[in-house]
């Protein structure tokens, strides 16, 4: 890769979430690697697929002693001797312990908030929950459920949720947060703020000039049909006279197509491609996500089509879009913030591109992963 310390020996450790439900983390995973490859780094992807390993007979009871014992991918990769050990998902499929070993040179990126909320959304009962965080303790979500809605299920990641002393997060050299509210919230439980670096995510720009205002019509909501996703809300409160694109399946689907105005079209799933589509000829991309997520890449995907956001206040996109000036917070409002963001489109969609290129290109990435990269090695490793 281009750094100030070249190509490096890189191997990437990730369990890859179902395909039953499409996962953001598993594309940004996917590009990641791709992008260091065609950078010039040596790089081999240590994975244990979640559809092949619900195969496997007592699955479950594998997966908890795994969360449990730490057993992980590490005899595996020790031929390949690496620069350095990047961790992406160790749930359910992958132990943690192993990283002690491996933490001078391992680099650790936190997708959501896993380790210290069995959830991993610091969500609940239609409302933020950080009741695991701040007690220092899982036991909250075992009373509570909270994974999957069960207790049984819970048992097992809530025994495995040791906050600030949890393997990756005690251990790993550098840890990447994806804003500084995923910042904020590791280190209000005692993780080191010096170890962790913000490195956004990023998606690939297809090179496409953004579409003019006259060929763009509508908003759009791209993401999963769930109360944390807070799309009950936008569609109970969307105007009559507004259309509005539905781009996800969840649960909800029901109830919302019971609920909805004429203007609310349901589109169920599709593919990325259609995605970027949709979104590319909207007005705007609607986000009301109710949790603070991580870094979304329907953001990404808009501001790469020089589509405006109008994003809820409790969200992550809703404190990007005010510092970033992509869009605008939803006020409670909604008739009136829809019909300011269409008064200001062409400003918006022109300060969109320019974040996309500045922060969250494929170049902007692996410039910065490099830093993070040399910094480790010139550290801790080989």
């Amino acid at each position: 890769m281009t750094s100030s310390g070249g190509a490096r020996r890189i191997a990437v450790v990730h369990g890859y979430y179902s395909s039953r439900v499409p996962s953001g983390e598993n594309v940004v995973v996917d590009l990641q690697v791709a992008a260091l490859r065609e950078a010039g780094s040596d790089v081999e992807v240590y994975s244990i697929a979640q559809d092949e390993a619900e195969q496997a007979s007592l699955y479950p009871l594998r997966a908890a002693a795994r969360a449990m014992t730490g057993r992980g991918p590490a005899p595996a990769f020790e031929h390949f001797d690496p620069d350095v050990v990047h961790v992406h998902n160790l749930f359910p499929n992958f132990g943690r312990r192993w990283v002690r070993r491996h933490g001078g040179k391992l680099v650790a990126t936190l997708h959501n908030f896993r380790p210290i909320c069995p959830a991993a959304t610091l969500f609940r009962d239609g409302g933020s929950c950080t009741e695991c965080p701040d007690s220092g303790s899982a036991w909250p979500a075992l009373r509570h459920g909270c994974y999957k809605s069960s207790r049984v299920a819970t048992a097992p990641v809530a025994l495995g949720t040791r906050m600030a002393a949890d393997p990756v997060l005690s251990s790993a050299a550098r840890l990447i947060v994806l804003s500084d509210i995923m910042r904020d919230h590791y280190a209000a439980v005692g993780v080191d703020p010096a170890r962790m670096v913000r490195v956004p995510n990023f998606v690939v720009d297809d090179g496409d000039a953004p579409c003019d205002a006259a060929d763009r019509s509508g908003w759009v909501y791209v993401g999963r049909l769930t109360p944390e996703k807070g799309i009950d809300r936008l569609v109970a409160q969307w105007p009559a006279d507004q259309r509005l694109v539905v781009l996800g399946d969840g649960p909800l689907l029901p109830a919302l197509r019971a609920t909805a105005t004429p203007g609310v079209e349901f589109r169920g799933s599709v593919t990325p491609q259609e995605v970027r589509g949709v979104v590319a000829r909207a007005r705007g991309l609607v986000f009301p996500s109710l949790w603070p997520e991580g870094l979304p890449t329907v953001y990404l995907e808009a501001l790469a089509a020089g589509t405006p956001v109008l994003a809820s206040p409790e969200s992550v996109v809703g404190s990007l879009v005010a510092l970033e000036g992509t869009g605008a917070v939803m006020s409670g409002d909604l008739s009136r913030d829809l019909a300011d963001a269409n008064r200001n489109f062409g400003v918006l969609a022109g300060r969109c591109r320019s974040v996309f290129t500045e922060n969250y290109s494929q170049g902007a990435w692996l410039r910065a992963i490099g830093h993070v990269y040399d910094d480790v090695c010139g550290r801790g490793g080989s």
